[in-house]
């Protein structure tokens, strides 16, 4: 198999294969970040469906693109690493910006983001579970643009960010995530049913009220604490069973839902017409 490093290189070059652009800082993240600092000390079980449950002691192992459990009894895990290369792709968080990561676990992907943003940036890693908060931020202490808050990542005030990036589902767009938007900013988020079942929606805030939102790709997630609303749910269930998400142009706040909404909630509607 090699060495540990000639693995991670070659599970970062797998990881991001099919994504446009320019992704050598990510490739660089991907390679340079050590899964196994991150969940725990071995045997480790690995989740997928192609593996099933497969318990694993050699840290060569990880480097595939499986879940890696961190609490069964939570349902809490690691996450599927072509899926964050993808998201973070598309959130693109940038040198010297700042960022919000919210449901952090024990930090392997806000590591990621702290390398991404560089010295000049900021990581802000919310994790509510205390104990997972702790052995983030253990595992962070390499990186000093990167501080843990063991709280929840959906009350207000949130600090002003350039990139939101979420791992809990959401039946919403959280008030407190759209109001500490930059302009230019961008929020990448699982929209889910109570099911888990649902889309990455990315939203840009484009300047004052104007936000762009668009649909990535489904997913599955574990709920967001806080950001569950039955209504919204059942609203969500509804629209994901009569229309296609990808028509998803634009995300309203306030006003009266046009003939344009996809969904609509409390204070808030996706619309299928461009900002």
């Amino acid at each position: 198999m090699g060495s540990l490093d000639e693995v991670r290189s070659r599970y970062a070059d797998r990881m991001l294969l099919g994504i446009d652009g320019d992704t050598r800082r990510l490739r660089e993240a991907f390679a340079g970040t050590r899964r196994d600092d991150f969940v725990g000390a071995p045997p480790w079980p690995l989740l997928g469906h192609e593996v099933g449950r497969v318990w694993i002691d050699d840290a060569r192992d990880l480097y595939q693109d499986a879940l890696v459990g961190l609490d069964a009894e939570r349902g809490i895990n690691n996450g599927q690493p072509s899926l964050h290369a993808r998201c973070l792709a598309a959130c693109d968080p940038q040198p010297g910006e700042t960022v919000l990561h919210i449901g952090a676990g024990t930090g392997y992907y806000s590591a990621m983001l702290a390398q991404l943003v560089g010295e000049r940036g900021r990581v802000i890693a919310y994790e509510i579970e205390p104990d997972l908060a702790a052995r983030a931020a253990a595992n962070l202490k390499p990186w000093p643009q990167a501080a843990v808050r063991a709280a929840s990542g959906v009350l207000p005030a949130l600090p002003p960010a350039d990139v939101i990036y979420v791992n809990a589902g959401a039946t919403h767009p959280v008030a407190a995530w759209l109001d500490a938007l930059r302009d230019g900013a961008r929020l990448l988020f699982p929209l889910t049913p109570d099911d888990g079942s649902g889309c990455m929606l990315l939203v840009t805030r484009l300047g004052g009220s104007r936000y762009a939102a668009r649909a990535l790709m489904r997913v599955t997630f574990i709920g967001c604490v806080g950001a569950r609303d039955a209504a919204a749910a059942t609203a969500l269930r509804r629209a994901f069973a009569l229309g296609s998400v990808e028509a998803v142009r634009s995300l309203h706040r306030g006003d009266r839902p046009d003939a344009s909404a996809w969904c609509a909630g409390d204070g808030w509607w996706l619309s299928t017409r461009p900002p």
